[in-house]
């Protein structure tokens, strides 16, 4: 069974899934002290209208990677879902770090970490009356392995050995950082069908990413109308070339997106950074360069579904 916001479903039920968006992205601390731009009224009732608009366009199932240090709040999250009850939403646990452990846990011991995400994994988030994460969320970007995000790295893998919860691991392509995570995950036990390298959209280097599809791993192109690392027609070629190599079925679609993030300034906006620009333009585009209907179906549908249900405990 997979945990969702709304209780746990069969595998089967998930249908077509985004398996890297988030709902909120916020700084809780700097919003209450130094701006005026949430109102939550407001920002919940658009949310719940861009959720509908992700079920009429066909998705049984948003995986929302929203951890410590993104504002994570899965009660707002329940009420959300509440409104939007077609749509089965994935919630996870983990921390995200680019350097030093949060202050919280910095001088815990590690024991403190990894019992707070398997009490999320297999009691209940706080708070929800018994919502379960269904996946570990970390991050490893551009700084590297740095004392801090290794120590988050290697109390996820301890989370996952006790529970089997599927990781997600947030990587730096563009330095190929996914294969020193690759040596941790190995070195902890963690099997590679349990991991998706989060962003790996980010990069155009097949060699690189076929690599660790060739290991097992699922790969996120999960950035898709975020200018950036790669446009969209760059994007679209690397997975392409990816399924015509025969690895369509270790691809997640998705775009990395929120119903809001406080991360900029209220009026900047990147106008296909949204939740159905996959929809609209990119498949069109993915069927154009030859990918097939059972390729995208593996990608929408059975590469989320797997990695999800991939639990062995």
């Amino acid at each position: 069974m997979i945990e969702t916001v709304r209780g746990p479903v069969e595998p089967s039920a998930l249908g077509r899934t985004l398996a890297h968006e988030h709902v909120f992205v916020l700084s809780p601390d700097s919003q209450a002290n130094w701006s005026d731009e949430w109102e939550e009224e407001q920002r919940v009732a658009a949310a719940v209208a861009q959720l509908r608009e992700v079920v009429v366009a066909g998705y049984g199932t948003f995986v929302d990677p929203t951890v410590d240090g993104l504002g994570r709040d899965v009660r707002r999250v329940m009420r959300l879902n509440a409104e939007v009850p077609d749509l089965s939403i994935v919630v996870a646990t983990g921390l995200y770090t680019y350097s030093e452990v949060p202050h919280f846990f910095a001088f815990r011991p590690d024991s403190a970490m990894v019992d707070a995400f398997v009490r999320d994994l297999t009691e209940g988030i706080k708070g929800t009356g018994g919502v379960k994460a269904g996946f570990i969320k970390c991050a490893v970007d551009a700084q590297g392995l740095q004392p801090g995000v290794e120590r988050v790295l290697r109390n996820v893998c301890a989370a996952h050995r006790a529970t089997g919860a599927p990781l997600m691991v947030h990587t730096h392509p563009g330095s190929r950082n996914a294969l020193d995570v690759r040596r941790v995950l190995e070195a902890e036990a963690v099997p590679p069908r349990s991991v998706v390298f989060a962003h790996s959209g980010d990069s155009t280097d097949v060699e690189y990413l076929t690599e660790l599809a060739s290991a097992g791993y699922f790969l996120g192109m999960d950035r898709f109308g975020l200018p950036g690392a790669a446009d969209t027609a760059s994007r679209v070629a690397t997975v392409a070339e990816m399924s015509r190599r025969g690895f369509a079925a270790s691809l997640m679609l998705s775009h990395d997106a929120a119903c809001y993030i406080d991360w900029m300034e209220p009026g900047v906006r990147f106008p296909d950074w949204h939740f159905l620009h996959i929809g609209t333009i990119v498949l069109p585009l993915l069927r154009e360069a030859g990918v097939s209907a059972d390729d995208i179906e593996k990608m929408e549908v059975y590469a989320p579904r797997n990695w999800l249900a991939s639990r062995d405990v």
